[in-house]
């Protein structure tokens, strides 16, 4: 897939944290992300399903997308890292690392 905004992740942190930042409140805690990422994987997951599933989207309903709704997903992700001083290249490094030693042979390669 082609990053067209060009956008490294460290500058996808920045960005959320500049706009955060700006905020008396500034980011909500920890266990309130957690809600709220659980509540956008939701909206994700209604998505897909009218999209993919057997459950067409009322006449009546907005017009999200799904990469709408991975855009926000991505947002609350990066507030929990940002929050908790959490780098998410390391974070998605050490995920790959992990998939690509662990499951390596697990799947038919082409």
């Amino acid at each position: 897939m082609i990053n067209r905004s060009g956008l490294t992740t460290e500058e996808i942190q920045k960005r959320v944290d500049d706009y955060i930042s700006q905020y008396k409140e500034g980011y909500f805690s920890p266990l309130s992300l957690m809600a709220r990422l659980t509540e956008e994987v939701g909206e994700l997951a209604r998505e897909v399903n009218h999209y993919h599933g057997e459950k067409p989207k009322k006449v009546t309903e907005e017009a999200n997308t799904i990469e709408d709704e991975l855009g926000d997903i991505i947002f609350v992700i990066t507030c929990i890292a940002n929050s908790l001083q959490i780098d998410l290249s390391d974070s998605f490094n050490r995920s790959m690392t992990k998939f690509e030693t662990r499951d390596k042979d697990r799947w038919t390669k082409k």
